[in-house]
């Protein structure tokens, strides 16, 4: 299975990242996609796909959250990356009016920038969207011709912005979000909506830990190995055999990513 959201990069992670690999491998993960989230950790997270250049890959780009950090919208450091073998989405990139760390004109700036980038590029984006979907959507919709396929990683939406989302040919990252029966009630509801084809899996390590994993581990620290529990929570969800939602996922992953 691969595990298309992994934050290795994270602080978190930095005592053990070595044994955080192993016991995803140990679980039955095959591949990881690293996701790049600024300027300083895009480089950071290409150089750990190298690191571990038979099991890992990575996006490069500028979370909406740092899209403050941005001076240059061209996005030369981006641009650059994106050269690299190992590097095989822009992204993550999109909208948070959730929080609003960054002001949202240049949020919209940035994320369009990825857009046009990725669009010369040829290379598909791995999207972010938080209580943003009308102008996520506005400013996506008209890309989407000149790009090679995009997914919506963590979704936490609407029933009607996922079949908008759908409509628009996304795939649909999930999380473990679907494990915890208070928060993930609305996106339990709504999973069996994504088609076999458009469905990818994902922890977010280190976060978005799933809620009902026993025994309850120590930490609160999500990883890689959990995996195998959030595909066994969706498949039930989706009335599916596991296996079959797993290698169904992963063709998709391998579709899009061109692994």
């Amino acid at each position: 299975m691969i595990d298309i959201g992994v934050n290795l990069t994270s602080s978190r992670f930095d005592k053990d990242r070595d044994d955080v690999v192993a016991r995803a491998k140990e679980a039955g993960v095959t591949a990881m996609l690293l996701t790049g989230t600024d300027l300083e950790s895009s480089p950071q997270v290409a150089a750990l796909a190298a690191q571990y250049s038979d099991f890992a890959y990575s996006t490069a780009g500028v979370h909406p959250h740092d899209a403050k950090t941005v001076e240059d919208i061209a996005l030369p450091t981006i641009r650059e990356l994106a050269s690299l073998p190992h590097v095989v989405a822009i992204g993550e990139c999109g909208l948070d009016f959730n929080r609003d760390f960054s002001p949202r004109p240049q949020q919209e700036a940035v994320f369009e920038a990825h857009l046009r980038l990725a669009a010369e590029l040829n290379m598909p984006v791995f999207l972010h969207c938080r209580d943003a979907h009308e102008r996520f959507m506005a400013i996506l919709t008209p890309w989407l011709p000149q790009l090679p396929g995009a997914v919506l990683h963590c979704f936490t939406g609407s029933e009607q912005e996922v079949r908008e989302c759908l409509e628009a040919g996304l795939y649909i990252g999930i999380t473990g979000w679907v494990c915890d029966e208070r928060r993930g009630e609305a996106l339990r509801a709504i999973v069996p909506l994504i088609p076999d084809d458009r469905l990818m899996i994902e922890t977010d390590a280190p976060y978005l830990q799933p809620r009902d994993l026993k025994p309850k581990p120590k930490s609160s620290r999500n990883e890689p190995c959990y995996l195998p529990h959030i595909a066994s929570v969706i498949a039930v969800l989706r009335q599916q055999d596991t296996e079959r939602l797993i290698t169904q996922s992963v063709e998709n992953t391998r579709r899009l990513f061109k692994l």
